[in-house]
């Protein structure tokens, strides 16, 4: 099995995972159960776009569009993101 995300994959937060707002140190936080990861302006753009609907290639579209950036290069830096996040079960997938 890999994780690979492919273009129609639709990536979702699991059950227990939520963002939300570090008022320590501020910024937002991935919360699951027993773990947490803290999220910087990348991470946070990413993830306000899982939303369980949108499709893997939609959200590059959206992120290259938002930041005036080519798709090719936002796409393997996501996949990288996303990947490391599921292999963590920070996030699950809808084929």
């Amino acid at each position: 099995m890999t994780l690979k995300l492919l273009a129609g994959d639709r990536p979702f937060l699991p059950r227990g995972v939520r963002i939300i707002d570090d008022r320590v140190r501020g910024g937002k936080v991935l919360l699951a159960p027993e773990k947490a990861v803290a999220l910087d302006a990348i991470g946070e753009a990413i993830l306000s776009r899982v939303d369980g609907e949108t499709r893997f290639d939609a959200l590059i579209a959206d992120l290259a569009a938002t930041y005036d950036a080519p798709a090719e290069q936002i796409t393997g830096d996501v996949q990288t993101f996303l990947v490391g996040l599921r292999a963590r079960m920070f996030l699950a997938v809808h084929a």
